[in-house]
């Protein structure tokens, strides 16, 4: 059966509820009221978007109050607006822009908050997303390394191994081995909480643990 976003969305929902507005999450400073009212907006508004992909002080500006505004309402009803899904004229609601564009924002976000608990332990997903993160990580990988200042090799027993970066003359690879979610986490600069097995010279995994990626 397809990979439904529909699955990750519940998930983020009940988490979230478990873990309760003021609860910490992963993308310090954020809540987990903060990072609902991220993902209730934007879905939802088409002003929002360049602020959240673009390094432009006043357009993060304007995202950043559209989202404290989503933020500051009720919790049920912020948490049953992520559960819910996109605005009924948002792109995201066909399934297949949905899977593409949420599987890996979702996977992740439910990981922030997760994860910056004591004691936690990974989410179990089912098989489907599973495949589904890991046809997004052989693309979107390629661009999160491209800057690595060594060849990156990623593994996921079952799924595959794919080259996200060619090594740079007069450097190794290293070979990262995890199922699809935590060589996503790693990817998208997770490392810390991201049950990653790294192999290589030792000078490329030091290189490798200095370089900075995507939040």
């Amino acid at each position: 059966m397809p990979h439904s976003p529909d699955v990750l969305r519940d998930l983020v929902a009940t988490t979230a509820t478990r873990l309760g507005p003021d609860a910490p999450t992963l993308c310090d400073p954020w809540t987990v009221r903060d990072l609902l009212g991220h993902l209730v907006v934007r879905e939802s508004r088409v002003d929002a978007l360049p602020g959240v992909g673009l390094p432009v002080p006043a357009l993060q500006r304007h995202t950043q109050r559209l989202q404290d505004r989503a933020a500051g309402r009720p919790f049920d009803e912020l948490v049953e607006t992520v559960r819910g899904g996109p605005a009924p004229w948002w792109p995201t609601r066909l399934r297949a822009v949905d899977r593409a564009v949420n599987t890996a924002e979702l996977s992740i976000h439910l990981e922030d908050m997760a994860r910056a608990q004591p004691g936690w332990e990974p989410t179990p997903l089912p098989a489907a997303t599973q495949e589904q993160l890991w046809g997004t990580l052989r693309g979107t990988g390629r661009l999160l390394y491209r800057s690595a200042p060594c060849g990156v090799v990623a593994v996921a027993p079952g799924h595959g191994r794919v080259p996200l970066r060619r090594p740079p003359e007069g450097t190794g690879s290293v070979v990262l081995t995890g199922a699809p979610l935590e060589l996503l986490l790693h990817a998208f600069g997770r490392e810390r909480v991201a049950r990653v097995e790294a192999e290589g010279a030792e000078r490329d995994l030091d290189a490798l643990a200095r370089h900075r990626r995507s939040a």
